[in-house]
C-alpha cells in the first residue's frame, strides 16, 4: 500500500478538530494508506507522497527541504503565501486610485498562526524544553499583534480588517508598518449581499461555494446562506498553477466578469461543522490522491485504523 507523510511544524500539529488535511488522512487510512506525520525537518521521508502542512506565512527552509526529499511531492513549491506575493491588487501610498480601500496584514490570517507557533514554543519553554529564545519569540510576536489591534481599531476591527473610503483616509502608520499592506477592495454583490467565493482543492478534486453577508468583510461568524457553485473559472485555474498550489483554499469574487483572488492558504480548515456535514466533503477530496501516486487504491471504508499521530516526536515512517 502506498505511504503518505505529512511535514508539519512541531509547534503547530495536525489538529483533529481543525484541518481539512486531517480530515482527508484520515480517509486515506480507512482505505488502507499508511500515512505519518514528520515534525523533525531533519528526519529521512520514507514515502511514496509527501504533503508540506506547516502552518506559518513562510514556510522554514529547512521544512521545505524535508518535504523535497521525497520525489512526489503536495505544495513542495508553495514556500510563501504573504499577501505581498499572492495579492495583485496591492496600493502604494503615491498611487492615484479612486475607490474603497482595505487595510491587511502582509501575513497570513492576521499573522495569529505566527502568534500561536510562538505561543507553544513558549509553553515548551516553561517545561523546560526550550530556551530563553522561545520566550524571546512569543514576547515579541504578541506585541506586535497588540500593538497593531490598538493602533487601528478594536481587536474585532483588526482581526476583520478595516475598509476605509479612500486612499487618503489610510493612517500614516499603516504605510509605515511593513506587516501591514493595503489593497484594492473590490467586493461582489449579488442579492442585496456581500458575497465571497472559495474553492477547495486538493489535486483534481474540488469544492466550490459561494458565501453571502451583510457585512462587506465576510468572515465564518458573518455569514447568512450559501450556495454550491459548479464550473471554476479558468483564470483561476490559472492562478493555481502559477502558484503551484496542489491543496489548499482561494477565497475571491468576480468583478467585471474576473476572478480577484484574496487569500490563497495551503493549511485549509474546516471551521465549525460538525463530523457528519464535513465528512462526505472530505472522502470526495481525499480521492484527489489519485492526482500523486502511481496506482492509488480504491477509497472504500475499511476498519478503523490507529488515528493519525499529532505531530509529536521526530521522524516517522509514513
Amino acid at each position: 500500500m502506498p505511504r503518505v507523510a505529512i511535514v508539519v511544524h512541531p509547534l503547530a500539529p495536525l489538529r483533529a478538530d481543525s484541518y481539512w488535511l486531517r480530515a482527508l488522512a484520515e480517509c486515506w487510512i480507512e482505505s488502507g494508506i499508511r500515512v505519518g506525520v514528520v515534525s523533525d525537518p531533519k528526519a529521512r521521508i520514507k514515502a511514496d507522497l509527501a504533503i508540506l502542512h506547516v502552518d506559518l506565512t513562510v514556510v522554514p527552509r529547512d521544512y521545505l527541504a524535508c518535504v523535497r526529499r521525497c520525489a512526489v511531492t503536495v505544495n513542495g513549491a508553495v514556500a510563501d503565501i504573504s499577501k505581498r506575493v499572492i495579492s495583485t491588487h496591492l496600493l502604494r501610498r503615491q498611487d492615484r486610485y479612486e475607490g474603497l480601500v482595505i487595510v491587511k496584514t502582509n501575513r497570513n490570517c492576521a499573522g495569529l498562526p505566527e502568534v500561536r507557533v510562538a505561543n507553544n514554543g513558549w509553553k515548551k519553554h516553561q517545561r523546560g524544553a526550550s530556551d530563553q529564545e522561545a520566550r524571546d519569540y512569543y514576547n515579541n510576536e504578541l506585541e506586535l499583534h497588540i500593538a497593531r489591534r490598538d493602533r487601528y481599531g478594536s481587536e474585532q476591527g483588526f482581526g476583520d480588517y478595516r475598509v476605509f473610503d479612500s486612499i487618503s483616509e489610510v493612517p500614516d502608520a499603516v504605510w509605515s508598518d511593513s506587516e501591514l499592506v493595503v489593497e484594492r477592495f473590490l467586493p461582489e454583490r449579488s442579492k442585496g449581499f456581500y458575497c465571497i467565493r472559495t474553492w477547495l482543492f486538493f489535486g483534481d478534486q474540488d469544492r466550490h461555494a459561494m458565501f453571502y453577508s451583510h457585512d462587506p468583510v465576510i468572515k465564518s461568524h458573518n455569514v447568512v446562506d450559501f450556495e454550491r457553485l459548479s464550473e471554476v473559472p479558468d483564470e483561476l485555474r490559472q492562478i493555481r498553477r502559477k502558484l503551484k498550489f496542489d491543496f489548499g483554499k482561494f477565497d475571491y469574487t468576480m468583478v467585471d466578469g474576473r476572478p480577484v483572488l484574496f487569500d490563497a492558504n495551503r493549511t485549509p480548515t474546516i471551521g465549525d461543522f460538525p463530523k457528519e456535514r464535513y465528512l462526505p466533503m472530505a472522502q470526495s477530496l481525499a480521492s484527489g490522491i489519485g492526482a500523486f501516486l502511481k496506482n492509488p487504491p480504491a477509497l472504500e471504508p475499511r476498519p478503523p485504523a490507529s488515528p493519525v499521530p499529532a505531530g509529536e516526536g521526530g521522524a516517522e515512517d509514513a
